[in-house]
């Protein structure tokens, strides 16, 4: 803006998915604007995730460390396990928190280490299906990424009954 130039902030829309580990299939999906942080959309993605399969155990990135996500998915949505890392926060103090304690003193990699099937999701749905939008509005967007995310799981649906999918 010094130099007489406008700047303009750009705006893209992120896909925020919950996947099942093991038939890497999409059960929820929240569409939001971005840049922007990751944790808002967390309690919006878990709740119908775990209305439609049962789920054993959440695993999340660092960008969800938050108290009150583990206590949504443990006490509200009685999920056994959440494993998020806790972010380290330049501080030397241990977490207060029972929860981010219990991932800080104990983290458990090997259960932590299947975070990759859902990266791996995100992977083949962007090359299988596309890595871009083509709407310009943003309902539009949101709608077309939506429908990204059914072609994605009706894609896996053919994949496991063995029919070919191109």
């Amino acid at each position: 803006m010094r130099a007489g130039r406008r700047w303009q902030r750009s705006h893209f829309v992120k896909l925020t998915i919950v996947c099942d580990t093991r038939s890497q299939f999409i059960l929820a999906a929240h569409v939001s604007r971005g840049p922007s942080n990751d944790s808002p959309q967390f309690p919006l993605c878990i709740p119908p995730a775990a209305g439609r399969l049962r789920l054993r155990r959440v695993l999340g990135d660092a960008a969800y460390d938050n108290e009150d996500h583990h206590r949504l998915c443990r006490e509200t949505l009685r999920i056994p396990e959440s494993i998020i890392p806790a972010r380290q926060r330049n501080t030397k103090r241990w977490p207060q928190a029972p929860y981010r304690r219990q991932m800080k003193k104990a983290f458990p990699k090997e259960r932590y280490g299947q975070r990759w099937q859902v990266e791996s999701s995100i992977s083949r749905l962007k090359r299988r299906i596309t890595s871009s939008l083509m709407s310009r509005t943003w309902s539009n967007q949101v709608a077309e990424a939506l429908l990204i995310v059914l072609t994605y799981d009706l894609m896996m649906v053919l994949l496991y009954l063995g029919i070919a999918v191109s």
